[in-house]
């Protein structure tokens, strides 16, 4: 298994007002944006990325995760968590905008996005990543 990039992801209530904090101040662009997350990369170095993503909907009982962690095969890492009888807070998921991933929480509970890209859903300059808060 190898990790491919390891992505930030920052709650705002002010989507826009940090979208454009981001590119003003650091020079990011935007690689990903469905309205309500959207994924900023450095032109440089398009691995170097943040993720912001408005408020969950209060119907939505998924977990919210801290990190995300981008792996070449996130079933060999799902298998290897569950062998470790590890607590899996998201199941194993394909989702409808390109990504397979699961969420488990570290020793110190943060929420962990693992997740690998499906049907070559990769954007310019950087990996498109989503999910579901």
């Amino acid at each position: 298994m190898t990790v491919k990039r390891v992505v930030p992801n920052i709650a705002s209530d002010q989507l826009d007002a940090s979208r454009e904090f981001y590119i003003q101040v650091f020079g990011f662009e935007v690689v990903m944006d469905m309205g309500w997350i959207v994924t900023l990369a450095s032109p440089s170095e398009p691995t170097a990325q943040i993720t912001l993503f408005g408020p969950a909907e209060s119907s939505d009982p998924t977990p919210t995760p801290s990190i995300t962690i981008e792996v070449d095969d996130v079933d060999a890492v799902h298998d290897a968590v569950s062998q470790r009888g590890l607590e899996i807070l998201y199941p194993l998921t394909d989702e409808e905008w390109g990504v397979r991933r699961f969420f488990l929480a570290d020793p110190n509970g943060l929420i962990i996005n693992v997740m690998t890209h499906t049907n070559g859903s990769e954007a310019k300059g950087g990996h498109l990543h989503g999910f579901r808060t």
